[in-house]
């Protein structure tokens, strides 16, 4: 059971970027767009180019890496709905497509939560929208606004923030956002955005080990 950490944000805040400070060794990426990194490291980072969202739901138990960042997983919704925008078909069909769409994106969480390593990490990178003037994860259809809560299925979920240029990540909800993350783990409201600060904060409060690799070579 891994830990699984939402990170949610607008296009452009910084949600990538804050890969920048992680050590590639330790990280496999679901790149759903196939885009390249936001920096100059991103080249150096082992990836898996699909939204398949059947072949992302085989292949996360079988990722070795600690720390597994699905980037940018909004998508693999959005693009199964574009696929079938133009297919023949209304009514059942149509609210079918939507259900298959929730159920596949409620697959990938349930095994990035179940089906993997105790010691692993991983990061699900997505777009917000915002429902009655709280933000929330971006999703397709009403099966998973009305039946499920994505953000309920996890302990931890950031946002990011931009205050004076600089860009942050939230980690206290005020009442206009889902974020949460656990008692004490983090001391202040904003923090950089910075995946591998944020990796170190939760191997340090669930006492997992950052590198398995390191950890072989000192027995």
């Amino acid at each position: 059971m891994a830990i699984v950490t939402l990170v949610l944000g607008n296009s452009g805040s910084g949600k990538s970027y804050s890969m920048h400070n992680l050590d590639p060794r330790l990280c496999g990426v679901i790149n759903v767009m196939g885009k390249p990194l936001p920096f100059r490291a991103g080249r150096d980072f082992r990836k898996l180019n699909t939204d398949n969202a059947y072949e992302i739901n085989d292949r996360l138990p079988t990722f070795r890496a600690p720390i597994v960042i699905i980037d940018d997983f909004q998508y693999v919704m959005a693009n199964e709905f574009m696929r079938g925008v133009t297919d023949e078909g209304a009514g059942n069909a149509v609210f079918q497509r939507f259900n298959r769409i929730g159920q596949n994106a409620w697959n990938i969480l349930n095994t990035a939560i179940n089906q993997t390593d105790p010691n692993q990490r991983i990061y699900i990178l997505s777009h917000i929208e915002e429902v009655e003037g709280k933000t929330k994860i971006k999703t397709m259809g009403k099966m998973l606004d009305e039946k499920i809560v994505l953000e309920g299925m996890v302990t931890i979920v950031l946002q990011t923030a931009i205050r004076n240029g600089e860009h942050h990540f939230m980690t206290k909800n005020d009442g206009t956002t889902t974020v949460k993350t656990p008692h004490e783990m983090f001391s202040s409201e904003l923090i950089p955005n910075d995946l591998n600060a944020v990796d170190d904060a939760i191997c340090d409060y669930y006492g997992l080990i950052k590198d398995p690799s390191q950890q072989a070579e000192t027995i």
